[in-house]
């Protein structure tokens, strides 16, 4: 069970590693872009490709969709951000365990969006957490986890190593689920934080704030969805920045030199990767060329 690029890596791994997915399960395609076109999940385009078998039920509360998925004869169900809330009945069937893969060090940053969430808050360390699903949110037993550095990763570059990372550790883990030698431990009650879904509310640079809140802000948000001000009426997203501690007499916002750096609430932030709307990412200096932003504009 799993929708995006994040589910592929462990799904390829398990395939390669000679177990035999009975179906797979994936969130249907969904309208995307201007166009309104359906967009297949990337864990669908992977399963056709290699003619699994596949459903793409819209929720699991249904019975039918529930009494389905029972029929299955399965020895264990993988989960890896499916995005749909499995019902009890799901969990914690007499015939399978249901393991799930999750891109934080439980308790730490359960919920929808953990590698966002542990770089906007500035964490030195994340990881992988294998996990036996319980009924609350990300709350049941550990089975393993493994930590890895954050450095200066933005969401996508931490998100392929953390993918890489669950699909070599559900291979072990499923090897020893088949030894009959897996444990487990409950989570401790200490450190539960939650990882919130994003929203459009993340996206805005408030310049008030300080220029290194805003680096952990643009690294958290690039490549998607993206930070953003607004510049001649567009909104303009930042993917990647330089910040600064120096002092400056600017007012938040204020651009104080020929390469957009701008004074924030506590030193300086400069972009480096721009993406205005309809365009590719450009440099910074790319931007200007055509589009010049002159010293003493305010950002909004």
């Amino acid at each position: 069970m799993g929708t995006p690029n994040f589910a592929v890596p462990a799904l390829q791994a398990l395939i390669e590693a000679g177990h035999e997915p009975v179906c797979v399960y994936t969130q249907p395609p969904r309208p995307s872009g201007r166009g309104r076109k359906l967009l297949e999940s990337p864990v669908l385009k992977f399963s056709k490709h290699r003619s699994l078998a596949t459903a793409t039920p819209i929720s699991l509360k249904d019975r039918d969709v529930i009494q389905e998925l029972l029929g299955r004869t399965v020895d264990v169900i993988v989960v890896a951000a499916y995005g749909l809330i499995l019902p009890i009945e799901i969990i914690q069937p007499p015939s399978a365990q249901c393991i799930n893969i999750h891109a934080s060090l439980l308790p730490r940053w359960r919920g929808a969006a953990p590698i966002q969430r542990a770089i906007m808050e500035g964490d030195q360390t994340t990881g992988i957490t294998i996990m036996r699903m319980a009924e609350g949110l990300d709350s049941g037993p550990i089975i393993t986890k493994k930590e890895v550095t954050i450095g200066s990763d933005d969401s996508g570059t931490l998100h392929n190593r953390l993918a890489a990372l669950g699909a070599d550790m559900i291979v072990k883990c499923l090897q020893q689920l088949t030894e009959g030698t897996l444990s487990e431990k409950p989570q401790p009650a200490e450190g539960i934080t939650y990882a919130h879904r994003l929203n459009s509310n993340d996206e805005p640079i408030d310049w008030r704030r300080s220029a290194s809140e805003l680096l952990l802000q643009i690294r958290a948000l690039s490549p998607k969805p993206g930070a953003s001000f607004h510049q001649s009426g567009q909104r303009w997203k930042v993917l990647s920045a330089d910040a600064s501690n120096s002092l400056t007499e600017g007012i938040p916002g204020q651009v104080i030199d020929n390469h957009l750096t701008v004074a924030c609430g506590k030193g300086t932030l400069r972009p480096r990767i721009i993406q205005r709307p309809g365009k590719k990412p450009m440099t910074t200096n790319e931007v200007l060329r055509g589009t010049p932003v002159p010293i003493g504009t305010v950002l909004s």
